[in-house]
């Protein structure tokens, strides 16, 4: 039995690190979950700067990706949407209306400039095996950018999830300014669709978000939808107002969508019912008001899965930024040695006719030992050591090469190189203000691209109880003694079905609870109305041993939905009750011998107010016979 439980374990366990690392979390380095990173590295390996087919695009890249080519063309089509690393043409769907692509066979895509100019590098690149052990794909790309803040991402792993909003690129590039500078900045979310969102519960990436369409509300006897609100399509949103209607929350005429390449809702109202006082109605029960809630899970550099704020993302990919620029300064200057210590050679070479001492050579030892022989006069020159590998590329300059050598061209090569070790020596030297230029420039060359979308405010919560419009009648039957606004019987007053009644009931019992439809109460039922934690409540009582009256005064502020209370001690009876706190009580006694006084009058705020728990003050010591209230 430990066995099977040890090989459970181990399996779930490998299968719960599998799908967190390899599907579903992206990595904090590229901001890419797998499959789109192997889509990208697939782009970049046929990249020839025309378009491709998706359809082989997704079978070059199932090389890498073990998980079918559904997967694949979904990926690709929802990256292809976010129009910052891949550029497409036909159709690929609709993020507005929803509609779906065509299929891959009819669509093409390739890597836009900014992938090619922010994403790839493959000398700098860790690769590691693919699924089946014949090709190499990328551990992660070398991301100069915080992609995964620029389009955002969402996954649900074994035992964690993530939810990751998207933000504006180029104030993320800013941002990152910013951190390299080490100063104060903030980032917040925006989406393709526009809208509204109100970020005061956005918590650097996590958190929640509250985010709302744009209505145009000109006219009053409609509202056009211009914008929508994220995590919403147009027809999602007519769905959601269709329902609305139907349960009576919304009063419309009619609805017409003519969405194009911009969002057109065409919301008609009812005869008598204005936009403005429609408005809250439509943030409170359809799909144009909704909250979002964000939780930045992502793969660390240690391979865990860890939740950051977008502060720690954009501190972590400013510092990749920087070595990854380093690495690259670094590999440039190692070419350009190289290539500078070639051109010297073969200057030198050619220049000094070295090649005509190998003319008498007849063995490959002699050839070589002649060349190295003739370039050590100038070795303060070369500056380097001479290997035979150097001799080899020098003995393998064609006659015609050399016949036609231009001395000029070869020393202004060698200059221009020179200057340019000269530049990556100074950038290296301050390689953080290097870097700064460098988003610098991005911002300057692909800022106006990436505008903001969603306009942030602030907005308060619409509470749906507020918006909902009172239009049913609550009734009460006496004689059945059912309550609600299917009975038959006296109208109350009007309701919503979000509503809350406090009903009390002659036997002393209350409770607070939604408008019902149909509800037995009692028959005889002593109070019913909204819930008004500042109403007093005014209860003669009578103790049902002493035959004495009492006077209780409380609030019911307090209290748990649909649960019984009372609102009199046991054994009581009620005999009056009012929310007139200026009333005057007046007690009729029961006649008994010596009994001069028969009647007392009391006056209500005489009395303190106490609470619901607390027991009424007796008002006499007399056995009561009747109560009278009349007001004061």
């Amino acid at each position: 039995m430990a066995f099977i439980n040890n090989i459970y374990n181990n399996n779930f366990l490998e299968y719960a690190s599998y799908v967190i690392k390899d599907r579903a979390i992206p990595h904090v380095n590229d901001g890419l979950k797998p499959v789109q990173r192997r889509i990208l590295h697939t782009l970049w390996e046929v990249d020839d700067g025309k378009f491709h087919k998706v359809a082989n695009v997704v079978g070059q890249c199932m090389k890498y990706h073990p998980h079918g080519d559904a997967s694949i063309g979904d990926a690709l089509v929802s990256l292809s949407n976010k129009e910052m690393f891949i550029d497409k043409q036909g159709n690929f769907g609709n993020i507005l209306t929803g509609d779906p692509a065509s299929a891959v066979r009819y669509i093409e895509c390739r890597l836009s400039p900014l992938a090619r100019e922010t994403l790839f590098n493959p000398e700098i690149t860790e690769f590691l095996d693919s699924y089946d052990g014949r090709n190499r794909e990328p551990l992660t790309l070398p991301s100069k950018l915080p992609v995964l803040l620029a389009i955002g991402s969402e996954g649900i792993a074994v035992g964690m999830s993530t939810k990751i909003l998207s933000h504006n690129l180029k104030e993320l590039l800013e941002a990152q300014v910013a951190a390299l500078r080490g100063e104060q900045f903030l980032v917040y979310p925006d989406f393709a669709c526009g809208g509204f969102a109100d970020v005061s519960e956005y918590d650097d990436g996590n958190g929640k978000v509250l985010v709302r369409a744009k209505l145009d509300t000109s006219d009053p006897k409609r509202i056009v939808i211009r914008e929508l609100p994220h995590g919403t399509t147009t027809q999602s949103l007519i769905s959601s107002i269709e329902t609305a209607t139907r349960k009576g929350k919304l009063k419309i005429s009619g609805i017409s969508d003519y969405t194009a390449e911009d969002v057109e809702i065409e919301i008609r109202l009812a005869r008598g019912i204005r936009s403005e006082d429609t408005v809250d109605a439509l943030y409170a029960f359809t799909d144009c008001e909704s909250s979002i809630s964000a939780n930045m899970m992502v793969i660390n550099n240690d391979d865990k899965p860890t939740v950051m704020t977008a502060s720690e993302v954009i501190h972590h990919n400013s510092q990749q930024l920087v070595e990854i620029l380093k690495a690259e300064l670094m590999l440039e200057e190692k070419k350009l040695n190289d290539k500078l210590h070639a051109k010297t050679l073969e200057q030198i070479f050619i220049e000094n006719r070295i090649y005509k001492k190998i003319e008498q050579k007849t063995t490959a030892k002699d050839v070589t030992e002649a060349v190295h022989k003739g370039l050590k006069p100038f070795q303060n020159q070369i500056k380097r050591e001479v290997t035979d590998e150097d001799v080899e590329t020098l003995l393998k300059i064609p006659i015609r090469r050399i016949s036609a050598y231009d001395i000029k061209r070869a020393q202004k090569e060698m200059r221009d190189i020179r200057r340019r070790l000269r530049e990556i020596k100074k950038h290296l030297a301050a390689i953080v203000d290097y870097a700064i230029s460098f988003l610098e420039d991005l911002i300057e060359k692909y800022g106006k691209q990436f505008p903001r979308r969603t306009k942030l405010m602030s907005f308060k919560k619409v509470d749906v109880r507020e918006a909902a419009q009172r239009n049913l009648k609550l009734r009460y039957e006496k004689d059945t003694g059912y309550l609600g606004y299917q009975v038959n019987g006296n109208v109350l007053f009007d309701v919503s079905q979000y509503d809350r009644v406090l009903v009390i009931r002659k036997s002393g019992a209350y409770s607070v609870m939604d408008v019902p439809d149909k509800l037995f109460v009692d028959k005889g039922m002593l109070y019913c109305g909204f819930v008004d934690k500042d109403l007093v409540f005014n209860v003669i009582y009578r103790d049902n041993k002493t035959k004495l009256p009492y006077l209780k005064r409380c609030k019911i502020d307090k209290f748990i939905l649909n649960r019984g209370y009372q609102l009199v001690p046991d054994k009581c009876t009620i005999l009056k009750l009012t929310t007139d706190s200026k009333a005057v009580v007046t007690l009729q006694y029961k006649p008994k011998p010596r009994l001069k006084v028969l009647d007392e009058t009391f006056m209500l705020n005489d009395y303190q107010v106490k609470g619901c728990k607390a027991a009424g003050v007796r008002l006499a010591n007399k056995e009561i016979k009747s109560v009278k209230i009349s007001a004061g």
